[in-house]
């Protein structure tokens, strides 16, 4: 992180030693998830999936029937599965390997598949990426030029002048990474070639801060002492009725004054909800029988609680955050420290609640948010 976080580009052969070790004892290691499967999620209108072919280039959004992907031994296409971690375990275990990055910059894990020649063409991206190979051999060339105009053109965000100055071939295993705007083109030499991709949240100043100024008015609702309608006994005749009133300005300024509005505490909380939310194509499925608050303390001590693959959970000191929720407010010490856990470990079982009642961690449970790990 010191040496290339966000600073420069990193290869790292053998990133996951099981595909060197597998070779070694001759046998071969593949992905995880096999072309096949990726084809039937690609179906599935929970997973967001696009279809890229070049010669010429043609961008298609999913889902898709199978007969609409290309077979694959089929030349120059792509196919990518975005928010890959949500569906399946392979997926959400490798995201979670890049927790040495903290919880709310990191995104989701995107699959491309592709036969051979496929590549979504020479771009760039605003945010950090790891390219992990898992399955064939992937051709990528980089380069730090400062020229990102695009193709205007095409139907991708293709840059306009691509000139590589550095060039490797991934093998299954290793992984490229990658800062953002450090043009990059990938092309696949082997059909049903894989790449796994960590991308990261990189939101702008603006939206974090408007964001957190929404969610600090909403909060003046839980103030009672603001309901006092403005008054001004001391208004005196004016000759400028045009002007906003001396006295309103005045009481307005003593009331933000005591919102402290220039302390960043005040916004860190709605910031805080708004990087755990949820992908707005999250789907949450609460149990068909869900157990009673009792049952559910006496599973809890013996099953791990879990959050679902498409929970965000975050922290901001004692105070937790999960799927825009502050699931910590005006909850007991024992609750809250459970929901601590949580945040930190992403797993809980514990012995320690008492009387649990219908709790804000029980209630996540009920609506599909947490689940008992199979």
């Amino acid at each position: 992180m010191k040496r290339y976080w966000h600073k420069k580009p990193l290869l790292i052969r053998g990133a996951i030693p099981a595909f060197a070790l597998s070779a070694q004892q001759q046998e071969r290691l593949d992905s995880p998830i096999s072309f096949d499967q990726l084809v039937q999620f690609a179906n599935q209108d929970e997973v967001e999936s696009r279809l890229i072919q070049s010669k010429p280039w043609r961008f298609e959004q999913g889902p898709f029937q199978k007969k609409s992907i290309p077979k694959v031994d089929k030349p120059d296409w792509t196919l990518l599965l975005q928010g890959m971690e949500a569906h399946h375990p392979a997926a959400a275990k490798i995201l979670s390997w890049f927790r040495f990055t903290p919880d709310a910059r990191l995104d989701d894990l995107m699959i491309s598949v592709a036969g051979i020649g496929g590549g979504v063409g020479p771009h760039f991206d605003s945010y950090d990426v790891f390219l992990i190979q898992m399955s064939g051999r992937r051709q990528w060339r980089i380069s730090k030029q400062k020229d990102l105009s695009l193709n205007p053109n095409l139907p991708l965000k293709i840059l306009q002048k691509f000139q590589c100055e550095q060039e490797w071939v991934l093998e299954p295993g290793d992984m490229l990474y990658l800062p953002p705007h450090i043009a990059h083109d990938g092309v696949a030499l082997d059909p049903g070639c894989q790449t796994w991709s960590v991308g990261f949240r990189s939101p702008s100043l603006r939206e974090l801060l408007q964001e957190g100024l929404w969610r600090l008015a909403e909060s003046l609702e839980d103030m009672p002492e603001l309901e006092r309608k403005f008054a001004d006994p001391k208004q005196a005749a004016t000759a400028a009725a045009e002007q906003l009133p001396e006295e309103l300005i005045k009481q307005l300024h003593e009331q933000l004054g005591k919102l402290k509005l220039d302390r960043i505490d005040g916004f860190l909380p709605g910031i805080t909800a708004y990087l755990s939310e949820p992908k707005q194509q999250a789907y949450f499925d609460g149990p068909k029988n869900p157990l009673n608050p009792n049952q559910f303390l006496k599973t809890l001590a013996n099953k791990v609680l879990i959050p679902s693959p498409q929970t965000r959970i975050l922290s901001l000191g004692r105070q937790v955050f999960c799927n825009g929720d502050n699931v910590s407010k005006g909850q007991k010490a024992d609750v809250t420290s459970a929901w601590g856990t949580l945040s930190a470990a992403k797993r809980l079982q514990t012995k320690k609640l008492k009387n649990i009642g219908k709790t804000s961690l029980y209630e996540a449970y009920c609506a599909g948010w947490l689940i008992f790990e199979h």
